[in-house]
């Protein structure tokens, strides 16, 4: 990948970075546990980015 990216594609990277995390522990208290997996995430091997 090149080391020069135009400045969307790096917001994109930015923003699918952020996307890629487990639930917050006081999110999962305050729903009793029905909120306990996140839908959007993504491991970097299995899960190719359409950018």
């Amino acid at each position: 990948m090149a080391r020069n990216k135009p400045l969307a594609k790096k917001l994109r990277y930015a923003k699918a970075l952020k996307q890629n995390r487990s639930v917050p522990v006081f999110v999962r208290i305050k729903t009793n546990r029905r909120v306990m997996t996140n839908k959007s995430k993504r491991n970097w091997r299995r899960k190719r980015l359409k950018l």
